[in-house]
């Protein structure tokens, strides 16, 4: 099975640059660092750190979870750098914002594809003590040259949904032989922590999420106060990190819906779909303001939507809003995370599939924090009832904090495991 799956990755490998270089179009990221992904990095300034910690986040949810973690293993860890490495180019660049004032103790690169020649080259650049994998990050051959050169590997704040368990056990046994190899796991839950036992993971410990300790920036906060006072009196529905499909259910829903009153902003997930977005909105007859076409948002009179077409300001639009409305759950795609709309306080939507976040969102649900919405239409009308019944709208935001700061804690959990194996 392993000389398949790196057979495989040789064959595919010229589609997938093709691939890479295609989405560059769109992302320019995607043409830059070509070599890091295939095990070259002799344009690097300088040797890497002896000491140092590697931290893999694929792409920007990742990333902006790691945050706290990385913090707290500088402070822990004072003469150590950080390297972080990345699939996306949206993830690079969102680790760039993140740590632009760390120096050079946080270092980036992309991660190098699957293949064992690969792997190696990178392990041997690098030499890191450890390997800490957010989320569900399990690459068979990374794993097992971490074991050939002794690099103790974490699968931290691991989550595991029962569609992702049933997938892994259709692949066979490179990926449980990949889970077994791991030496530590940080679950988010109990839930999480028992598919991952039955995926083959051993020593599971149950964490909680390290996104209930991120932080929102001053000036994020900051910066959505400002385009709140210049919103008006409307209220605001967020609609926040929707995926493909589901920008179409809302604009469609806003055009039958009656005595709309509120103004929406649409932040797309994925940057590459903002154009499009915008054609969709423009489309259907609605009056657009985009954000990168303003540096403040000013909203002239009688514009409809603003579309968040901007990037590492997801906070900023949090803090101007009066619902959030989380996407990637209208569809059959596991839902994004609410957690940074409950800790700033704001009633939180979610559709009907959130199985990226099953325990997160049922915990939410069952707390008051959040409701639960059928498909577009119910979600524009529940945000319309909120709006007009403030009382309502105050007790779930006091329940929306509530839940975020009683889930706080992870990131000192995770941390005492890694001193842990770093011993």
């Amino acid at each position: 099975m392993r000389l398949l799956y790196s057979a495989l990755w040789w064959v595919g490998l010229p589609f997938v640059l093709l691939r890479l270089w295609r989405r560059g179009r769109k992302e320019p990221g995607y043409r830059q660092y070509i070599g890091e992904r295939l095990g070259f990095y002799d344009h690097f300034a300088r040797k890497p750190a002896p000491l140092l910690i590697w931290v893999h986040a694929v792409s920007v949810g990742e990333t902006r979870a790691a945050q706290p973690l990385i913090d707290a293993l500088l402070r822990t860890y004072p003469q150590h750098t950080i390297l972080l490495t990345h699939m996306t180019a949206t993830g690079r660049a969102t680790g760039q914002q993140l740590f632009a004032t760390h120096g050079e103790r946080v270092i980036q690169s992309y991660f190098p594809y699957d293949t064992g020649w690969m792997c190696v080259r990178f392990l041997r650049y690098f030499k890191p003590q450890i390997c800490i994998l957010m989320e569900t990050e399990v690459w068979p051959n990374m794993i097992k040259q971490c074991v050939r050169y002794r690099v103790p590997v974490m699968l931290a704040n691991a989550r595991l949904s029962e569609r992702s368990l049933r997938r892994g056990k259709k692949i066979g046994t490179i990926m449980r032989e990949a889970a077994a190899c791991i030496d530590c796991v940080a679950a988010q839950s109990e839930a999480d922590a028992a598919r991952l036992r039955l995926f083959g993971a051993r020593n599971v410990h149950v964490t909680g999420s390290i996104k209930f300790d991120v932080e929102a920036p001053g000036e994020m906060i900051a910066l959505g106060e400002q385009w709140r006072s210049r919103f008006g009196d409307r209220p605001v529905l967020l609609c926040a990190s929707t995926r493909e499909g589901e920008e179409a259910l809302i604009l469609d829903a806003l055009k039958n819906l009656a005595g709309r009153d509120f103004l929406t902003v649409i932040v797309p997930r994925h940057p590459q779909r903002f154009d499009e977005v915008a054609g969709m909105i423009t489309a259907r007859g609605f009056s657009l303001q985009r954000r990168s076409t303003s540096e403040s948002v000013e909203l002239p009179e009688g514009v409809d939507i603003v579309l968040g077409d901007s990037m590492g300001e997801m906070f900023a639009y949090y803090a101007a809003c009066d619902v959030a409305f989380i996407g990637g759950s209208l569809l059959p795609l596991g839902g994004q995370n609410l957690i940074e709309a409950c800790s700033l306080g704001k009633p939180v939507l979610i559709g009907p599939y959130t199985f990226n976040f099953q325990s997160i969102s049922e915990q939410a649900v069952s707390s008051g924090a959040a409701l639960r919405i059928s498909d577009a239409s119910a979600a524009l009308r529940e945000s319309q009832s909120l709006f007009h019944a403030s009382n309502r709208r105050i007790t779930m935001s006091h329940m929306a904090l509530d839940f975020a700061r009683k889930h706080q804690g992870a990131t000192v959990r995770t941390v005492t495991l890694v001193q842990s194996m770093m011993r």
